[in-house]
């Protein structure tokens, strides 16, 4: 299964450089929500959702750009949940920090996970308590975190400056720093790259739950800031409450 996901993210991944690479329109608007919608959003939703239909045909799906009404959905305990787009700003500011996500939730508990950023060409995914970072021929490495002194702690590149950041910071001592956009900060804990994510802005269940399995298939822990595992248990609001990715 991981692998027909992996091959899902990477299909998704080409429509959505066609658009990044200009050779389809771009086509930007804004949800309800003021945030940014575009064209490489929209096709990389179609193309996940078609793929996951005919490989899955009996397990609902959650995407972002079509999330399903409350009254259908409260009733999953065994679902696909995709951020066609991880990233839109990033995108946008064309800086490759953008990916695929698709995760699969059994009991609240995200048990399979792609994370494809198409712009530079990495992959990672995990399942069954294995993470993975996957090459262009589809060779798997198995990620393990790793620890570090001082701590490199990851932020979000469009979110990474505020107050309650600013105090967690200076409360943990020696610590370097890094920047970057979408899910990959999940993967970075993943790999060993970064050590400490914390998260005090918003973010919805579709931009984690990805890059939360394969967080903790490499051994990290995703506990909000009361220390309770984040957990995707269907809920009317999509929000998540704001939490730690570390070591």
């Amino acid at each position: 299964m991981i692998n027909k996901i992996i091959a899902i993210a990477r299909t998704a991944g080409k429509a959505i450089m066609q658009v990044y690479m200009g050779n389809q329109p771009l086509a930007l608007n804004n949800k309800p929500d003021s945030s940014p919608v575009t064209a490489a959003d929209l096709v990389s939703h179609q193309v996940i959702v078609d793929h996951l239909h005919q490989l899955t045909p009996d397990i609902p799906i959650l995407s972002e750009e079509n999330p399903a009404n409350w009254d259908l959905r409260q009733h999953w305990r065994y679902f696909w949940l995709v951020d066609p787009l991880d990233g839109t700003k990033e995108f946008l500011r064309r800086n490759g920090e953008f990916t695929v996500n698709i995760a699969l939730i059994e009991h609240s508990k995200p048990i399979m996970g792609v994370v494809y950023a198409p712009a530079i060409d990495i992959l990672y995914a995990a399942d069954n308590m294995k993470a993975w970072k996957v090459d262009e021929n589809n060779s798997l490495f198995e990620l393990v975190v790793t620890d570090a002194k001082p701590p490199i702690v990851v932020v979000s590149r469009s979110h990474g400056n505020n107050h309650e950041l600013f105090n967690y910071l200076t409360q943990i001592g020696e610590y370097q720093i890094k920047t970057i956009g979408s899910s990959l900060k999940f993967c970075m804990i993943a790999e060993g790259s970064a050590q400490i994510y914390p998260r005090f802005t918003p973010t919805n269940i579709w931009d984690t739950a990805a890059g939360h399995a394969i967080a903790i298939a490499a051994g990290a822990k995703v506990h909000d800031w009361h220390q309770k595992e984040i957990d995707y248990l269907p809920r009317k609001s999509f929000l998540n409450p704001n939490f730690k990715v570390s070591f």
